[in-house]
């Protein structure tokens, strides 16, 4: 007689073995008819699994979380479907749900494309609305192969060979047509609704290995109802126009080429950018009690291997040989980043406890190997600056540099447009350097940390660093989505491999703690971010360039050059544009520029020593003498940490 606990503490007896179906409707037809899955003791399973002892459930509605990765589960086994129907003679692969939707490998001779999606999704719709039941059955090895043979799936016989020997092997059959797969699934077709849509086509190789089969990968992405989806679509639509690649192309930022793939080619207008915001960083850390320091960009292997990188990071490092060096020395290594070598600095000379807490800051230059197909603009890259810092200090002065950094952070983040971040705690991975006892201590200093600093976090389970538990702060950007840029993360394992250590208050020598912190992350993809955020209408502080002086007539050129004479004395950033166009041609140009100030001048303002602004893209303007006009912008020019006290 099994006994079902349900959330609110209820119990409910049956007299003998119940599926999830039957309890549903024991306890009302509400319930049966909205219940999708089942949670049975913590574990997602379909409404048909049989309890035969005493267990908790909780049912998953369309309401519940849960519900959304069932449906984009479901609906990447009715995608395939559809494509067999259709195209008879494609092999299935695989087809996960992922974030925001699915999508599903298939190996035929002639690729998909987009054309075909039309054709596929009315069959989805079809599918669906057949409401045919997923029926679950598990099936011994061999005859999965079997089954699987006499269809001409060699893929899934492939995958099926290659599970291990103790791994049920479960088939979803739904309405004839069947699929290998672990579960669990929602009732029918007809729970996933009609708010998917199919939204793109890659290639992809079968398991990911150059060599491999080259499959054709079609991408959906599916929701709990039509609301869902055209929010979701709407956003899509939103972030194409704020893709970072085409306002920077528009803008002339930056540019990428094969000749340098994964590095930023940096134009006058995006360099000017980029020292804007580092100019800001440095002064905020200047501020912060940090110094400044630059180390190498190559260094030998032999550091790499004792700071535990070579064993756990090596995949994605960049290796250079010289030849006249000893075999010992021979092989170096870019640097991914810049931990060890503020180290070594640390290390240059005896320490004293007076000097803690030491923070060592670089605006680091570091290299890391990243897959061409990882690569995405400017926020993910082969070459990029780290706004990199490492704190060594006591082990009691942990909390009070975690307070005093999320400060900091948050500081900088408001100054950027970010008034809101999240927080995660990453713990221990599975490959990591230091022992459990080392990770306890590590950990349990940074939760302390974060209860003292106010912090509250979200579980990451596994995630850290190999030498240490970190907070990772994620910000979201202005059509919601979520960016991880700074992380603080706790260090007993680096002083201890690369010997480092201070002269302690009783004269002992103690190993310093290291706390390795970033508020930015990657300069590149923190600019990327930006770019996203404000469209490139930066606030007047961040923007290249500040403010356009534009003439009417040829005759007004003469003032203009005062004007923007006096703009630059101002400490504004100008362009000046005295082309032989129109002002109705300039006005929209500047407007793509995303230059924020458009400062017109014609013959009218050149004789009266007046200035026209207008503030892009809009249409306002106001006519001011140019002395009040300078003072003005360079007023609302001021970066953030700048500003004058009222």
């Amino acid at each position: 007689m099994p006994v079902i606990t349900l959330p609110d503490g209820s119990t409910r007896p049956f007299d003998g073995a119940v599926t999830g179906t039957e309890v549903a409707a024991s306890i009302g037809p509400g319930l049966a008819k909205a219940a999708l899955a089942m949670e049975l003791d913590g574990k997602l399973v379909d409404l048909a699994t049989r309890i035969e002892a005493d267990a908790r459930l909780r049912f998953i509605t369309r309401k519940d979380s849960e519900a959304l990765e069932m449906i984009r589960h479901d609906a990447a086994h009715v995608l395939a479907e559809a494509v067999q129907e259709l195209f008879p003679g494609t092999q299935v692969t695989i087809g996960p749900p992922i974030e925001n939707g699915f999508y599903y490998d298939f190996h035929r001779n002639q690729p998909f494309t987009p054309e075909d999606f039309a054709a596929i999704e009315a069959k989805m719709r079809d599918i669906i609305a057949r409401g045919a039941a997923f029926t679950r059955r598990e099936v011994r090895r061999e005859e999965a192969v079997a089954l699987f043979e006499g269809k001409g799936e060699r893929f899934k016989v492939e995958l099926i060979r290659d599970l291990p020997e103790d791994q049920v092997i479960s088939l979803y059959d739904q309405g004839g047509w069947e699929d290998l797969c672990r579960g669990p699934h929602m009732r029918s077709t007809g729970d996933i609704g009609d708010a998917f849509k199919l939204m793109k086509v890659a290639g992809a190789y079968w398991r990911g290995k150059a060599g491999n089969p080259m499959l054709s990968r079609i991408y959906g992405t599916a929701w709990r109802d039509r609301k869902e989806l055209d929010a979701y679509l709407t956003m899509l639509e939103e972030a194409e126009r704020r893709d970072h690649r085409r306002i920077g192309k528009e803008m002339g930022l930056f540019h990428l080429q094969e000749e340098a793939t994964g590095s930023i080619f940096w134009h006058p207008r995006g360099w000017r950018l980029y020292q804007i915001v580092q100019d800001y960083m440095r002064r905020r850390l200047d501020d912060a009690g940090y110094q400044e320091v630059r180390t190498p960009q190559v260094l030998d292997r032999k550091l790499w291997e004792a700071s535990g990188h070579w064993e756990n990071y090596r995949k994605n490092m960049f290796m250079a040989t010289v030849e006249d060096q000893d075999e010992a020395h021979r092989l170096l290594a870019l640097k991914p980043m810049n931990c060890p070598c503020h180290v070594l600095i640390f290390n240059h000379g005896l320490r004293s406890y007076r000097e803690l807490p030491l923070r060592m800051a670089e605006f680091g230059a570091c290299h890391r190997y990243e897959p061409s197909g990882a690569l995405h603009g400017i926020m993910r890259v082969r070459a990029f600056t780290q706004d990199d810092a490492h704190i060594f200090c006591e082990e009691s002065q942990i909390a009070d540099e975690t307070v005093k950094f999320v400060a900091l952070l948050s500081q900088v983040y408001r100054d950027f447009g970010f008034e809101a971040f999240q927080v995660k705690f990453s713990d221990r991975p599975e490959e990591r350097a230091g022992d459990d006892a080392t990770w306890d201590r590590a950990e349990g200093a940074l939760k302390e940390a974060c209860r003292i600093a106010g912090v509250e976090y979200e579980l990451n389970p596994g995630e850290g660093a190999f030498y240490g538990p970190k907070l990772e702060f994620v910000l979201r950007d202005a059509i919601g989505r979520d960016w991880q840029c700074g992380t603080l993360q706790v260090d007993f394992v680096l002083p201890e491999r690369l010997d480092a250590e201070y002269v302690a208050e009783d004269g002992t020598r103690k190993r310093p703690v290291m706390l390795h912190r970033a508020i930015l992350g990657s300069f590149e993809r923190f600019l990327g971010i930006l770019i996203e955020e404000h469209a490139g209408r930066f606030p007047l502080w961040l923007a290249p360039v500040q403010v356009a002086v534009a003439t009417i007539v040829d005759d007004a050129a003469p003032f203009a050059r005062e004007v923007a004479a006096a703009f630059r004395s101002a400490g504004l950033r100008v362009d000046t544009d005295f082309r032989n166009e129109k002002i109705n041609a300039k006005v929209p140009f500047h407007i793509e520029q995303r230059t924020p100030y458009l400062a017109v001048i014609g013959r009218r303002e050149a004789e009266q020593g007046k200035v026209v602004l207008r503030r892009l893209p809009g249409r306002e303007q106001q006519v001011l003498p140019l002395a009040e006009a300078a003072e003005m912008l360079a007023r609302e020019a001021r970066a953030p940490d700048l500003m004058v006290a009222p």
